[in-house]
């Protein structure tokens, strides 16, 4: 009689895959096509001059080269080339550079975030269930944000079927935003910064009896005193993107008139969180925004921001007030308010299979980094564009494996990878853009290397590939704040021509 078998194997996740054009090894799509057509002039030239002919193909081939070679996080020279010239006129003309407050630049002596969240609004309303909530618009792109705060859990002390169970409505919860209407982006923030003790303090003190004897008065006192050394704050918020232009044979929305849909929406988003392990979800107000983007931009005022909480009172801090008063943007770090900076973003997934507390050790604290946020962006495809994209992955997958005379290893787990994409979605799983933003703050410029040292230890322990982001710290630092940017909208080159590259 055998012993019955007890163990149990831990679900592990993955096949996602890094979207590929199809063409020629080493160039997209679209090099491929201007490599083809330039071929076809040098024929053209050749029955008139070979010499013409030469000179065209000598350009054809200098043309080509910034769009093939490619560094490990799979740039071509052309986009670093593009990147650093504009980051040098940018920085020329002065457009690096930021100054507001009663002596800067920014309109009626306000504080207003620089960069791409320069133009936004924030407008309160309440949703069904009448609570207040912040609606942050940005009228360049037609963008309303909603913002969710998180008390999330933690998978300490829980057993692993539950946090299983949690993974699986987290990602039904992101399959259902595919259906969301005019949703177009949406963000998890995860941030992590020393505690202040402060609420501690005020809780203590608040219930310490007079009687109370001597011995427990005095354990008390040193837990207040020695308890928030060491110790880390996590806040987690999750912002919903959606766009107000015309759908549906309906006009353009206007801010008011977002607010009113997505107020009748949000009940049912956050009721669904809860199930996810998010713990309570609840609304950002326009003050609590307006509080979390500015100790982002001023670490300083993390202790007088949780001090006006703990008093009851609030800060009083409007959208207009939560920018940096001064801040500077170098080719590889940012300045601002007295602190500094430095963005990353993911450049590869972690490869084959992974378990659920795969980016645990990467979201908690470090004592080499002051602050450090955590984002991941999700770009939800709708039903018809999900079966186009997997249909398109599989052909363009199917292609590179065909292009080679022997069998590579990596061509062929990408083409089982896209077949088993392609086979899941049809059977009614949702397909989801996901990238990955990571921003490190410390006090002093001194401290910039070791932050950078810690990331990196960080990263490697997640698996994770990271690209320190050059010539756009400052997007890179917006973006990476819960304010729902979603870059591909504010960039000038069509996402559809940067995908074929």
């Amino acid at each position: 009689m055998s012993a019955p078998d007890t163990t149990t194997r831990q679900p592990t996740y993955g096949n996602w895959r890094q979207p590929k054009s199809a063409g020629l090894p080493m160039l997209g799509l679209a090099a491929t096509v201007i490599f083809i057509l330039g071929l076809v002039v040098v024929v053209l030239m050749a029955m008139v001059s070979i010499v013409a002919a030469l000179v065209c193909g000598v350009l054809l081939l200098l043309a080509m080269v910034p769009l093939a070679i490619r560094d490990r996080h799979n740039r071509t020279l052309a986009q670093r080339m593009t990147a650093g010239i504009a980051f040098r006129r940018a920085r020329r003309s002065g457009s690096n550079l930021y100054r507001s407050g009663p002596l800067g630049r920014a309109g009626y002596g306000t504080c207003q975030l620089p960069g791409l969240a320069a133009g936004s609004t924030l407008l309160e309303a309440l949703d069904a269930y009448n609570r207040p909530f912040a609606l942050l618009s940005y009228p360049n792109t037609n963008h309303h944000v909603v913002v969710v705060s998180c008390d999330a859990d933690g998978a300490s002390l829980v057993d692993q079927q539950q946090v299983d169970i949690w993974v699986a409505h987290w990602g039904h919860w992101l399959s259902q935003l595919a259906n969301e209407p005019g949703l177009v982006g949406m963000s998890v923030t995860v941030e992590a910064a020393p505690d202040t003790g402060i609420r501690l303090r005020h809780e203590v003190e608040a219930n310490l009896a007079e009687a109370a004897p001597p011995l427990a008065a005095q354990v008390l006192t040193e837990v207040v005193e020695s308890y928030p050394a060491g110790s880390a704050q996590m806040s987690t918020r999750i912002a919903l993107t959606y766009s107000g232009a015309a759908r549906d044979g309906r006009p353009r929305r206007t801010a008011a008139e977002m607010a009113v849909e997505l107020g009748n929406r949000l009940p049912g988003l956050t009721a669904d969180l809860a199930m996810t392990g998010a713990g309570p979800a609840r609304p950002m107000t326009g003050e609590q925004l307006a509080e979390a983007v500015r100790v982002a931009y001023d670490p300083t005022a993390a202790v007088i921001v949780e001090r006006a909480r703990t008093a009851g009172t609030g800060t009083g801090l409007t959208w207009d007030d939560a920018g940096p008063a001064a801040a500077e943007e170098a080719e590889v770090a940012y300045w601002h308010d007295g602190a500094y900076s430095i963005s990353w973003a993911m450049s590869a997934a972690p490869r084959g299979e992974v378990f659920s507390n795969v980016l645990t050790s990467f979201l908690l604290p470090h004592p080499d980094i002051a602050r450090k946020r955590v984002t991941l962006l999700y770009r939800p495809h709708d039903a018809a564009t999900a079966a186009r994209i997997v249909e398109q992955d599989v052909k363009d997958a199917r292609f590179l494996a065909q292009q080679r005379a022997t069998g590579n290893a990596r061509d062929d787990a990408a083409l089982m990878a896209a077949e088993q994409t392609a086979r899941e979605e049809a059977i009614g799983a949702g397909v989801t853009r996901f990238g990955l933003l990571a921003t490190a703050t410390v006090t002093d410029r001194a401290g910039l290397p070791l932050a950078e040292a810690a990331m990196d230890n960080l990263s490697a322990g997640a698996r994770i590939r990271l690209r320190r982001v050059k010539a756009s710290q400052a997007s890179a630092f917006a973006a990476c704040l819960p304010i729902g940017l979603v870059l591909p909208h504010h960039v000038a080159v069509p996402e559809a021509l940067r995908d074929a590259l």
